[in-house]
């Protein structure tokens, strides 16, 4: 398992998000600083079980979908989500440090739920089932994506 990539989820990414204006745009999109910070929480859910969404590719495009993500290659800038509305959704949280401890509670489960049952799988709608370390490259890849949209990693 990638040490770096958990110590990343963990620690790095909400300290950087820490350190954003909640209005702050990116160098691309439309989300705002905390709309990213919401996002990111829902991407958790996702991989933590608390949220469930059905596939929405083909298994053919799914398996193709799950071998870029076991690459190093980065998401493009405007990948399109399918799942995600043109416009970003309304803030859920009051503040910026609400929108935070979501997050930081968000990846505290999702670390909470493998530790309790390390042979778990959960189907992420795009890259299909997955288990711990694959949850891991793929969160790795989302927060790297928004913390290069926001100006850090260029």
């Amino acid at each position: 398992m990638n040490e770096q990539k958990i110590k990343f989820l963990k620690a790095d990414f909400p300290m950087f998000v820490s350190s954003l204006k909640p209005e702050q745009k990116g160098k691309w999109g439309k989300m705002n600083a905390q709309q990213m910070v919401e996002h990111m929480s829902y991407a958790f859910r996702l991989a933590n079980g608390k949220h469930v969404e059905k596939p929405v590719y083909s298994p053919e495009i799914t398996q193709k979908m799950h071998q870029f993500m076991m690459t190093e290659k980065p998401f493009r800038e405007n990948t399109p989500n399918q799942l995600l509305s043109d416009e970003p959704y309304a803030l859920k949280n009051r503040s910026m440090a609400e929108a935070i401890a979501e997050l930081r509670s968000e990846i505290d489960h999702f670390f909470q739920v493998y530790a309790e049952r390390s042979e778990l799988r959960m189907v992420n709608p795009f890259f299909g089932n997955l288990n711990f370390e694959e949850q891991v490259q793929l969160l790795h890849k989302h927060a790297a994506h928004h913390a290069k949209q926001f100006g850090w990693m260029d």
